[in-house]
């Protein structure tokens, strides 16, 4: 998969992004005054294969002029009905402001639509406010049962039956 927007290309996760996804990721956690936790909240980076692809998930990254600037995923999680989590989707600072939030959100979504979910979550931390604003304009509730220790918001969106 690889899409496009404005000079940035969005393309499925490859392992030699390992290391480069964790820094971004551990880097935009850290301008935030949030630790990252490579044994706990964040072992998905490190596990992309056993987390995402063999669960019916996605890793997406992005990348601007050869450079790894943000990450986006989810997968299916046994919260709710037919439910996924959309799960460490971050930007360099360099890139925010652009409307690529916005874009990857309206990727995912789009995606997790087809396959067939009716249910997506995600957890953020009230720190986060760019993406506070980003998912309570883009129809998510705010709901309860957090279960990532850094984060205090869990939202949830009800996506249309295709029936």
């Amino acid at each position: 998969m690889i899409k496009r927007y404005q000079d940035f290309q969005i393309r499925d996760w490859q392992p030699s992004d390992r290391q480069p996804a964790f820094d971004l990721i551990a880097a935009v956690l850290s301008e935030y005054g949030l630790a990252s936790d490579p044994d706990d909240s964040d072992w998905d980076v490190w596990h992309v294969e056993e987390a995402y692809q063999q669960t019916g998930g996605q890793f997406w990254v992005v990348e601007q002029s050869g450079s790894l600037v943000g990450t986006a995923a989810f997968y299916p999680i046994k919260r709710g009905e037919q439910a996924v989590e959309i799960r460490k989707m971050y930007l360099h600072p360099s890139v925010r402001g652009q409307g690529l939030g916005r874009f990857l959100l309206n990727e995912l979504e789009s995606t997790i639509a087809q396959h067939g979910y009716q249910q997506i979550w995600l957890e953020t931390a009230t720190v986060l406010k760019s993406a506070i604003r980003l998912y309570e304009t883009s129809d998510y509730l705010l709901s309860t049962g957090v279960e990532t220790q850094r984060c205090d918001r869990i939202y949830v969106k009800y996506l249309k039956s295709n029936t």
